[in-house]
């Protein structure tokens, strides 16, 4: 039920960023924000306990110095390579070198200090890794995919951003309804059961749009997002809570930071290869058209968009078939690896007379 707000996000997001470009301006994407982040800060400040602080903890402030700057910078320089048509240029490769530098020196230092800021000795536990792998490559598909859809939508069809909003909402509709299910089934069995049937269902989504042309029907299109987000739905949150079954209860805390840092360079990474793999697509078929950004074709003139549409629906569906092949090589991590049987709670004395153990652990 958590996670179900946000997958709000796909079908309300798209709609409102529309909207507002349509009718205001696109800076409005952002000053949006303004207000809705007041309204959180309150809500948070009103209704979310306090956190009480433990002295035997201390934050790891050179950790912190590593790993949030080498994060920005490294994504930041995966942003520019969408822009730049590539990964051959000096604004991508020096961030991505200076920000794997800064991470490579924070793996380093956490495999080192006794309570780093993310715990890397996490990893050492199978479900845990397996889980977390599977995660990223299903998110770097899954996000780099949702690039591409709005993409299509305004620079093949032609479409408003109003219009390509509502056009993309049957995706976070299938995750809603998809993923309480999900959870219910996670509650009474294993997740390796649960995560294969929502990647196949996410592969079979991708397999579609890779016959995507200049004229599919917006019925099959819309059903097919919808499959896709019953697929999403039944997966990541059925992901995370199988990464953290395994896990004591102590260690919930860091792996769920984890699990979400994952989530987002996942999502980074996948934004950022599926557009350079969409820009040199579009150049093979269109010499000349993508080499600034994959962004050209939603700007050219209505009628030499139509005369170039058939060429750039290809381009698309030719981009989606490494989408597919990530979430293959995530079904396969998934049925090899992860658990099939359900891992039953343990209570805090059994966790207190097992110190050092792995004690698994359910979050609801």
């Amino acid at each position: 039920l958590i996670g179900i707000p946000m997958l709000l996000g796909p079908i309300a997001g798209p709609i409102l960023g529309g909207w507002l470009v349509d009718d205001f301006s696109w800076r409005w994407i952002f000053f949006i924000n303004l207000p809705i982040g007041i309204a959180a800060l309150i809500a948070a400040a009103r209704i979310l306990p306090g956190d009480v602080a433990q002295a035997e903890q201390r934050l790891d402030v050179v950790g912190l110095a590593l790993l949030s700057p080498g994060l920005a910078i490294a994504i930041y320089g995966l942003a520019e390579s969408g822009a730049n048509g590539g990964f051959g240029h000096a604004e991508v490769i020096v961030p991505i070198v200076v920000g794997l530098a800064l991470l490579a020196a924070f793996v380093r230092h956490a495999l080192r200090f006794p309570e780093p800021l993310i715990d890397l000795r996490l990893f050492a536990n199978r479900v845990f890794s397996a889980s977390s792998l599977t995660l990223v490559l299903t998110v770097i598909a899954v996000f780099g995919g949702m690039l591409l859809l709005p993409l299509y939508l305004q620079a093949v069809r032609g479409e408003s951003a109003m219009a390509t909003g509502l056009l993309l909402a049957p995706q976070g509709l299938g995750a809603m309804l998809a993923m309480p299910l999900a959870g219910r089934l996670s509650d009474r069995t294993g997740v390796g059961k649960i995560v294969p049937v929502g990647l196949t269902l996410i592969a079979l989504s991708f397999l579609a749009l890779t016959q995507l042309t200049d004229s599919t029907s917006y019925w099959t299109f819309g059903g097919v997002l919808f499959v896709m987000g019953i697929g999403m739905g039944a997966t990541m949150m059925p992901i995370f809570s199988g990464a953290l079954q395994s896990l004591r209860s102590a260690a919930v805390a860091r792996a769920s930071t984890t699990l979400n840092i994952n989530q987002q360079v996942g999502a980074s990474i996948g934004t950022a290869v599926m557009s350079v793999l969409l820009a040199t697509a579009l150049a093979d078929r269109l010499p000349g058209m993508a080499g600034g950004g994959i962004g050209e074709g939603a700007s050219l003139p209505p009628e030499l968009r139509a005369e170039a549409a058939a060429a750039m629906a290809d381009a698309f569906a030719s981009t989606f078939w490494w989408a597919l092949g990530l979430v293959v090589v995530a079904l396969a991590v998934a049925v090899a690896l992860l658990p099939k049987q359900h891992v039953e709670p343990v209570s805090e004395t059994e966790e207190e007379g097992e110190e050092g153990a792995a004690a698994p652990v359910l979050v609801h």
